[in-house]
């Protein structure tokens, strides 16, 4: 059972999403809120599993409302303006409801927030968190698809944040997406061949191919962004250990 809280400004669209929740026999509805100043109070005490949110709404709207919550439930975003989508999708929303929208289109949105709380239920409960082997060693232990793999880390080509989540892009074209977060996965690499480039994104210094514009080219065609608050280190560390032609 998924304990949801819902959060809109418009009565109407309150009551609907009420109702469908009580259509739904996984999801109970624990709270709801015309603002999102008092959800935020109310998450600060209590704990929600999913919140579906408006995203325009007076004083304090959705997005900001979200990026704001330290422990982060599963967020659906509900509105009437498609244009908010990109920065809903940005803080991995599990779906974005375009109102007005129907039960079907809140069903499949409510199942794909389900099964996402089933996988990672059952991975924390059968499988911990990767073991990241010390620096001086040659492999990670990656625990992934019910079992574990050993990836040698010079075959690592990058590494992207996917929320609770990592995946592994490999030498060979291949990938591995496990229970871990970024920020222990930087402290578990080697630094002398491994660099946060992006809050998103740890890179293979090993296998840069070229740089431009915020861009660091893996091949001639995949990249992966610099972000603002990493570029001086990177610039910096291309500066010391190559020499400009």
């Amino acid at each position: 059972m998924l304990k949801c809280i819902a959060v809109d400004d418009e009565p109407l669209a309150l009551r609907q999403i009420a109702g469908y929740i009580g259509k739904i026999p996984y999801l109970e509805l624990a709270a709801r809120f015309n603002n999102a100043l008092d959800a935020q109070q109310w998450l600060a005490a209590e704990k929600a599993d999913l919140i579906f949110v408006d995203i325009n709404m007076p004083d304090l709207n959705g997005v900001d409302f979200v990026r704001g919550l330290v422990d982060r439930p599963m967020v659906v975003f509900t509105t009437a303006y498609s244009e908010y989508a990109v920065d809903g999708f940005k803080l991995d929303a599990v779906d974005y409801l375009l109102k007005p929208f129907s039960f079907a289109d809140f069903s499949r949105a409510a199942a794909k927030a389900n099964s996402l709380y089933e996988l990672r239920h059952n991975q924390r409960v059968q499988e911990p968190e990767s073991e990241a082997l010390p620096r001086d060693r040659e492999y990670l232990s990656v625990k992934a698809d019910y079992k574990v793999s050993l990836v040698k880390i010079a075959d690592i080509v990058y590494i992207e944040s996917e929320g609770e989540y990592v995946r592994l892009h490999l030498a060979d074209g291949s990938a591995i997406t496990t229970l871990f977060r970024l920020k222990n996965m930087e402290t578990a690499l080697p630094a002398d061949s491994f660099m946060r480039v992006h809050r998103s994104y740890i890179v293979n210094l090993r296998a840069i191919r070229s740089y431009i514009k915020g861009r660091i080219y893996l091949n001639d065609t995949e990249y992966v962004p610099i972000g603002e608050m990493y570029k001086e280190a990177f610039l910096s560390y291309i500066k010391k250990n190559f020499r400009n032609l």
